[in-house]
C-alpha cells in the first residue's frame, strides 16, 4: 500500500489593494502540489495579476530560478475581495522563488511591479495604500522599489526599505538585511524651508515662479489676496477682461501657509490614486476646471471606479472657477456641500465614498455677459435681461458661502505695490499666531465652537457687528464668516483682540 503523499507547504506574505480610496490587507498564499506542471493565480485577481504570470516567469529566470514540474497556485486572501494592480508582482515572484527555503517575510508589506529583466518598479497605487495602511497598522514594516522610497520614508510610523532588483530583494531577506539598515529618513531632509511651532513641523515652498509685483495697481485685491491666505478663506473677484483677476489668483497659491508632513502626504495620496504620479512638494495644489467640465470629472464619480474628482485633487490648496457663472447650474449647486462640510461624498450602487475638501475657492467672473458694464472706455451692450439672467445663475445659498467679495476697476496705476515674498512674510506671521493659539484649522476652515472660542471682539467691535447684523439682515453663516475674516486681519496686524477696525474692513468684503 503506498503511502499518503504529505500535504505541500503553504507559505504566506501580506500585500495590499486599494478599494476605493481605502487601502485593504491581502494575505499571498503559495503552494506548489504534484500535477501537472503549470501556473495560477485565485481569489479575484483583475487582468493585470493575471498577466504577471508572464513577468514573473521573465524576472524568475534573471536570477536562475528554474521553475519545477509542480503546479504552482497563488491564493489572495480573502478571495471575496476584489484586487487589482500590477504592484502584487514582486511578492508573488518572492513566494515563489523562496518555497522551498526556511526563510520568510510575512512580516512585511511588499510592493513593486516586476520587469522582464527582474528590475522592480513603482506603481501609483503604492503610495496611496501604504499611507492607507499606515493609519491602522502599528509598527508597519514595507519593501517598496527603491524609486518610490524616500516618499514613502515620509510617512511618519513606518520602517521602509528600498529595492531596485529581484535579486536584491532575495538577498534582502536571504540575509536579514532588514536587521542591520536603518533607513529613517528626517522629513526636514526632504524640504528646504521649515518652521517648528509647539513642536509640530511645517514646510514652505523656497521660491515665487509667479510673484504679484507682477499685478500693477489693484491694491485692494491684493489686500483682499493677502486676508484670504493667511486664513484660507473662499474669495470673489468681479471685474472687467483684462483687470487682473486669474492673473491675482494664479499667484495666490504661492503666498498660502505653510504645511504638515500630513497634509502634504494627503494630497499627495489623492494625486496617486488619480494616476498622477507627481512628486512630494511643500507647495499647494491648485487645480483649475474649464468652465465646460461635467460634474463627475469636478465631483468625482465612475460606475466600477469612484475616483476622485477636482474638488478632491485641490485640498489643501486652490480650486480656481474661471468664467464662475459660466459653469452648469448643477455643478454650481453642488459646489454647496464641499463648501459648507469640507468634503464630498460620492454614492454609487456598491460603494460610498468619502473625500475631504478643505480647499481655498477663488473664482473669477465678469460684470455681465459682454464684460463691460464696470468699464471707462468700452460701452456695455448687455440688456437688462441679459444682466438679470446671467447674475441669477449664480444663487444666494452660493454666494453666502463666499467669503469675501471683490470688485476690481481698470487700473491704470502702473505701480507695482507688495511682491509675493513679502506678502508671504505677513501671511506666515498671520499662520504661527493661530498656530501658537492651538487652533487646528486655519481661520477660514474652523467649526462654529472653534469661531466662538477663538474669534474674540472687544466691546466696541461687538456693538458694530450687532449693528450690521441688523441693517443688513445677515445669515447666521455670514455672521460666522465676517469674525473669521476679522480674525484673520487682526492676525496680520498683530492684535490679539479683534477691533472695530478690523470688524469694519471684514464687513467691506461682503457682496451686498
Amino acid at each position: 500500500m503506498e503511502e499518503p503523499q504529505p500535504l505541500s507547504k503553504v507559505k504566506h506574505a501580506k500585500c495590499a489593494t486599494l478599494n476605493f480610496n481605502k487601502a485593504l490587507e491581502v494575505s499571498v498564499e503559495s503552494s506548489f502540489v504534484r500535477a501537472l506542471p503549470g501556473f495560477s493565480i485565485v481569489g479575484m485577481a483583475d487582468q493585470s495579476i493575471q498577466e504577471s504570470r508572464e513577468r514573473i516567469k521573465s524576472a524568475l529566470s534573471s536570477v536562475n530560478f528554474q521553475f519545477p514540474a509542480q503546479k504552482i497556485t497563488i491564493n489572495l486572501s480573502p478571495s471575496d475581495l476584489k484586487k487589482e494592480g500590477s504592484h502584487f508582482d514582486l511578492v508573488i515572484a518572492l513566494l515563489i522563488a523562496t518555497q522551498k527555503e526556511k526563510l520568510t517575510c510575512k512580516d512585511f508589506f511588499v510592493f513593486g511591479e516586476l520587469g522582464l529583466d527582474g528590475h522592480v518598479k513603482k506603481t501609483t497605487a503604492i503610495f496611496p495604500i501604504i499611507l492607507s495602511l499606515a493609519s491602522t497598522h502599528k509598527n508597519l514594516q514595507v519593501l517598496v522599489p527603491k524609486e518610490i522610497l524616500t516618499k514613502i520614508q515620509q510617512i511618519p510610523g513606518i520602517k521602509a526599505f528600498g529595492v531596485e532588483t529581484l535579486e536584491e530583494a532575495l538577498l534582502f531577506f536571504k540575509e536579514k538585511r532588514f536587521e542591520h539598515l536603518d533607513e529613517t529618513v528626517q522629513s526636514e531632509k526632504l524640504f528646504e524651508n521649515s518652521l517648528t511651532i509647539q513642536g509640530k513641523t511645517y514646510f514652505y515652498p523656497p521660491s515665487f515662479e509667479l510673484d504679484f509685483a507682477d499685478v500693477q495697481g489693484q491694491v485692494r485685491a491684493k489686500r483682499a489676496m493677502l486676508i484670504s491666505a493667511a486664513g484660507m478663506h473662499n474669495i470673489l473677484l468681479e471685474g472687467s477682461p483684462g483687470c487682473g483677476k486669474s492673473m491675482s489668483i494664479k499667484r495666490l497659491r504661492y503666498i498660502l501657509p505653510p504645511q504638515s508632513i500630513e497634509e502634504i502626504l494627503t494630497s499627495n495620496a489623492y494625486w496617486s490614486m488619480n494616476e498622477e504620479d507627481e512628486e512630494l512638494s511643500p507647495l499647494r495644489a491648485f487645480r483649475s476646471p474649464h468652465h465646460t467640465s461635467s460634474k463627475p470629472s469636478i465631483f468625482g464619480g465612475g460606475s466600477s471606479h469612484a475616483k476622485a474628482g477636482e474638488i478632491a485633487l485641490a485640498h489643501n490648496g486652490v480650486l480656481f472657477f474661471d468664467e464662475f457663472p459660466n459653469f452648469s447650474k448643477t455643478v454650481l449647486e453642488s459646489l454647496r456641500e464641499p463648501l459648507e462640510d469640507h468634503k464630498v461624498l460620492i454614492s454609487r450602487v456598491n460603494s460610498k465614498i468619502s473625500y475631504e475638501t478643505k480647499f481655498l475657492f477663488a473664482a473669477a467672473q465678469n460684470p455681465c455677459p459682454c464684460g463691460n458694464l464696470l468699464s471707462q472706455s468700452h460701452e456695455c451692450r448687455c440688456s437688462q435681461v441679459d444682466l438679470n439672467r446671467y447674475k441669477n445663475r449664480i444663487s444666494e445659498p452660493i454666494m453666502d458661502r463666499i467669503d469675501m467679495y471683490v470688485q476690481m476697476g481698470e487700473e491704470t496705476s502702473q505701480e507695482k505695490g507688495s511682491s509675493s515674498k513679502e506678502m508671504f512674510a505677513q501671511v506666515l506671521k498671520a499662520f504661527i499666531a493661530q498656530k501658537e493659539r492651538g487652533q487646528k484649522e486655519l481661520n477660514g476652515k474652523m467649526n462654529e465652537q472653534e469661531t466662538l472660542h477663538f474669534c474674540i471682539l472687544d466691546d466696541e467691535a461687538s456693538q458694530t457687528l450687532e449693528m450690521a447684523k441688523n441693517r443688513f439682515g445677515l445669515s447666521h453663516r455670514a455672521h460666522q464668516k465676517i469674525l473669521k475674516i476679522a480674525r484673520s486681519i487682526a492676525d496680520l496686524a498683530g492684535c490679539e483682540k479683534i477691533t472695530k477696525e478690523h470688524l469694519l474692513e471684514a464687513l467691506s468684503f461682503r457682496k451686498r
